[in-house]
């Protein structure tokens, strides 16, 4: 036998054997899981787009302030030579 008819009769196997009880409630706890981790990722979505836009605004007042793009002027003057 192959390796992969191998892994189909060990599948058979299992699929043939009765099945685990399952809760009741199952579905109800899976959709309400599914429903909390959704949320969880919508916030934790809108938080980092806040963050990105507090950033960006943060830039923009900073690079109006000072101006990086401007050389900044000299702190003193040349030395005189040749006089």
């Amino acid at each position: 036998m192959s390796r992969h008819e191998d892994k189909e009769a060990a599948v058979r196997r299992l699929l043939d054997t009765p099945h685990p009880p399952l809760p009741g409630d199952l579905s109800l706890r899976a959709a309400a899981r599914g429903a909390r981790l959704r949320r969880r990722a919508r916030t934790v979505r809108r938080v980092l787009w806040a963050v990105c836009a507090v950033a960006a605004l943060a830039f923009v007042v900073w690079a109006s302030a000072t101006r990086p793009w401007e050389v900044p002027p000299a702190a003193t003057t040349p030395p005189l030579e040749g006089w």
